[in-house]
């Protein structure tokens, strides 16, 4: 009973959580390819990871983390835009840390990036939670 409890309580945090490190293996993985096989450079790699990992994390948690009731063009669309809008400012915070704490204090690439998506991922699941996907009963 007490299992069950907790994971009705927790039923769309635990899939947001498993499919949030997946789009930072996606972020990650695809930064380390552009950064140091391809040689694009931080800020190149991390726009290109970025675009990527949103394109990955809009369809996970559309579909299995907050099971979108958007219904017809208008509201997939407004769903959308506004699921891109919030990646975008979260993305901005990656791309000033990458920046600042890569950039410029030449601290190592990889260590800063995973410890910024930990950071973005906190922030997103809010965005989604309360902003997003909130169930259309809340509104």
């Amino acid at each position: 009973m007490f299992i069950k409890n907790l994971y009705e309580k927790y039923k769309d945090v635990i899939p947001y959580l498993f499919f949030g490190v997946c789009t930072t293996v996606v972020n990650v993985v695809v930064y380390w390819i552009a950064a140091h096989p391809l040689n694009l450079g931080v800020m190149p790699s991390t726009i290109i990871a970025w675009i990527l990992a949103v394109l990955f994390a809009y369809i996970t948690n559309a579909k299995w983390v907050f099971f979108s009731k958007a219904t017809g063009f208008n509201e997939k669309f407004k769903e959308m835009i506004s699921f891109f809008a919030c990646r975008l400012a979260t993305g901005v915070l990656d791309w000033l840390c990458m920046f600042v704490f890569v950039d410029v204090l030449k601290l190592n690439d990889l260590i800063i990036k995973i410890l910024s998506n930990i950071l973005v991922i906190i922030l997103n699941y809010v965005a989604s939670k309360l902003i997003i996907f909130k169930k259309k009963n809340e509104e």
